[in-house]
């Protein structure tokens, strides 16, 4: 059965690029042609996502990573409504390199409930850029996999002779799975110099349901309310983002300053023991171009301040004995600084050089709550005084050699230095903390200072011998060192806080290891690209990259780390972290073809899309964890006068490659038919659209084990049980611009 979806996904891919291939058969010049084609290859850079499918999402989703959901490549491991986090080619979170405004932002928690693209709402981002294959050293270091840049719309400036510019929009959602609404708003008052610019959203959710019942209908815990069969536990949401910018230009030059907030006051996790119950964030930021005859000049200063809150909401259980709850604090202060200068050294060279540092702070601290010894009488410290600081320095050069051929090369050092303080339990049951004998005694008796030297190497290059093909890809070696939770988590002798400890959304508990090295991948990767002359009519990119990770950070059993965890007998992991090996393949497959375009009908087009990743732990031999099985996306849009409309078809093979150590579960294959509307009159646009309109039920395959109600800091969840895809949803939206 399996075996026969998989070849179903296929089949029906390839048939729906089919159109894309025979166009390009048909339009091979002949041996007799004698016309002189003159082409030029673009410098290689980040691809953009497509604005269109971004706007027409924007009523469907409150999560800017689910915007990412059509560039191939990209998948998104489940996690609260607005905290998705995207990987690429099998690797995610911390492995990518994430920017939102340029910022590297840090996901300040012990389960990454705010991974750096929680920190934007989708109706507040101008445009995306993501790089699926070999990122430029320009763009970041300390990440193996791929790149993502989230932006802001560029400040707009009046134009000359206008003397002002007024401008605004207002906009407004509802969705009816989960009762999902929310609305937002933005102004911009210019002049030809000087522009001020607001933007605020607000995005709330209750609990959503699938498609049908996946658990018994009962109390969601002892002391919680009734919950139904079909409910996903603990997958409300509300989220509130503000931010203001203040630009001048001049001659070439842009200066701004963004300053923004958050605030999340709650934010339901159904694979994770605990829910965020508030998330604060405050971001200045202040960035400098300039254009010279000489080439660009590109700064920026930012300051970014979290402080995050973890407790059990409205579906897990709160009361332990007298213990009421179980409060989890975290504060991160993270500073940054870029300087960036391209310089146009000939017609044919450009050089960018630059220096970039990150200097982030981090208390994880959780009070006391009751007064028995398993949560009082003392503050348990996870994280003490964690320090994490960045400098790296890079080169890039960039080379158009014919019209034909460019090339880039690109170097980058980075040194990252990471320390922490003492730590303690709740109370010398977890061991005391001034004995070098007990478990957080010996982890402030060792050298908790940390210092690596990263390299990152990139050569990569772009041929387009014709007018309709091109072909680039290359060679990249990367680094990333390990995060301060996966160094200095500590508690290895309490099944309890291993489980606290949990960034994967397994149901597993983890403890820290201080001798991880840094990890280094190998990459080779390529995309070949037929098109029209025009990029109008047909096009089809096929892209096949292949990894190797030296000093993978996997799971692994806590004795093969000198750690002495405690067994469990609910089904669960007690689990550690090790340096391991990891091997990485797959393809792309993306196209699109217009089919037909008359005045009638107007234009109706074919997009496809096919993702294939094939990821192994080469020590174990066993699967890495929450990689995406066989996935296609066919969509058929329809566009005339003030309409676009599309139907797609979301299928997605069953996962059979699995994390045996983990005992990661496997899920079923499944279709998903989905409709969208949209339409454009004068200033406004209008939304509609049918998530799942068959009402599929189907189980997330990146969505982790389901821990959304019951008594989730013992043994009150059961093991077996996934999170469910959402069921059938209607949507509308309208977009007011004035």
């Amino acid at each position: 059965m399996q075996t026969h979806f998989k070849r179903h996904i296929l089949a029906t891919s390839i048939a729906a690029l089919l159109p894309c291939a025979a166009a390009h058969a048909q339009e091979l010049p002949s041996k007799k042609t004698s016309e002189v084609v003159v082409i030029h290859a673009e410098k290689i850079a980040a691809p953009n996502v497509d604005g269109i499918s971004q706007n027409a999402a924007l009523s469907a989703t409150s999560d800017v990573a689910t915007l990412l959901r059509d560039v191939p490549g990209v998948s998104l491991y489940s996690a609260g409504g607005v905290s998705s986090l995207p990987a690429i080619h099998g690797l995610a979170d911390d492995r990518l390199r994430i920017q939102v405004d340029g910022m590297n932002l840090i996901s300040a928690c012990a389960n990454h409930m705010n991974p750096p693209l929680s920190y934007i709402d989708p109706t507040q981002v101008g445009s995306i850029q993501v790089l699926t294959g070999i990122a430029p050293v320009s763009s970041g270091g300390d990440s193996i996999g791929g790149t993502i840049k989230v932006n802001s719309p560029d400040p707009e400036f009046a134009a000359a002779g206008q003397g002002t510019l007024l401008k605004g929009q207002a906009g407004s959602f509802y969705r009816s799975n989960g009762d999902a609404r929310g609305v937002n708003f933005a102004a911009t008052y210019a002049t030809e110099i000087w522009s001020l610019n607001y933007t605020g959203a607000i995005a709330e959710s209750g609990n959503y349901h699938a498609a049908s019942d996946f658990k018994a209908a009962k109390p969601a815990a002892s002391d919680k309310a009734w919950i139904a069969g079909d409910e996903v536990g603990s997958s409300r949401y509300k989220s509130e983002n503000q931010s203001l910018s203040v630009a001048m230009r001049n001659a070439g030059q842009l200066l701004e300053l963004r300053i923004g907030t958050q605030n999340i006051p709650y934010q339901g996790f159904p694979n994770q023991r605990m829910d965020m119950t508030g998330n604060n964030s405050e971001q200045v930021n202040l960035r400098y171009k300039g254009q010279y005859e000489w080439g660009k000049l590109e700064a920026r200063l930012y300051n970014e301040h979290t402080r995050h809150r973890m407790n059990f909401g409205d579906n897990k259980q709160f009361w332990y004995g007298n213990a009421p709850g179980m409060p989890m604090d975290t504060e991160g202060k993270n500073t940054g600084a870029l300087i960036k200068v391209e310089l146009m050294l000939s017609a044919r060279d450009t050089l960018s050089v630059g220096t970039e540092y990150q200097r982030y702070r981090m208390n994880d601290w959780w009070i006391a709550s009751g007064t028995g010894m398993m949560m009082a009488p003392n503050t348990f410290v996870n994280i003490a005084d964690g320090q994490r600081d960045r400098l790296g320095v890079f080169a890039e050069w960039d080379a158009s050699w014919t019209p034909q051929w460019v090339t880039q090369l690109g170097l980058r050092y980075e040194n990252v230095k990471m320390n922490s303080g003492n730590v303690a339990g709740y109370s010398n049951m977890y061991g005391d903390p001034a004995l070098a004998s007990s478990v957080p005694g010996a982890f402030n008796a060792a050298d908790r200072q940390r210092k690596d030297n990263n390299i990152d190497l990139t050569a990569t290059a772009r041929y387009t011998p014709t007018a309709t093909f091109s072909i680039d890809g290359g060679y990249a070696m990367k680094s990333r060192s390990p995060n301060l939770y996966e160094r200095y988590t500590w508690a290895s002798n309490n099944t309890m806080v291993m489980n606290m400890n949990n960034w994967f959304g397994d149901g597993n508990g983890y403890v820290g290891n201080l001798q991880l090295n840094p990890e280094i991948a190998h990459t080779l990767s390529a995309t070949l690209n037929w098109h029209d002359a025009e990029l109008s009519d047909w096009e089809l990119k096929v892209a096949p990259y292949y990894t190797q990770v030296r000093d993978y950070i996997d799971a692994s059993s806590c004795t093969a780390v000198g750690k002495t965890c405690g067994a469990r007998k609910d089904g669960f992991q007690n689990l550690s972290l090790s340096n391991q090996k990891a091997r990485l393949y797959g393809l792309d497959i993306s196209g699109r073809k217009q089919l037909v375009k008359t005045s009638e009908i107007g234009s109706i087009s074919l997009y496809g899309l096919l993702n294939y990743v094939n990821a192994k732990n080469t020590v174990t031999d066993s699967g890495l964890y929450n990689i995406m099985p066989l996935n296609a996306r066919i969509s058929l849009t329809q566009k005339k006068d003030h309409w676009d409309n599309t139907v797609e078809l979301q299928m997605v093979g069953a996962k059979t490659d699995l994390s045996d150590i983990r005992k990661e579960l496997r899920t079923a294959g499944y279709t998903l038919l989905n409709l969208r509307s949209s339409y454009t009159w004068k200033q406004a646009r209008f939304d509609i659209g049918i998530d799942n309109l068959l009402n599929r039920f189907y189980n997330l395959p990146l969505g982790g084990a389901y821990l959304g109600q019951g008594a989730t800091m013992g043994a009150g969840v059961a093991h077996d049980t996934q999170v469910p895809g959402a069921g059938r949803s209607v949507y509308a939206g309208v977009n007011i611009r004035f």
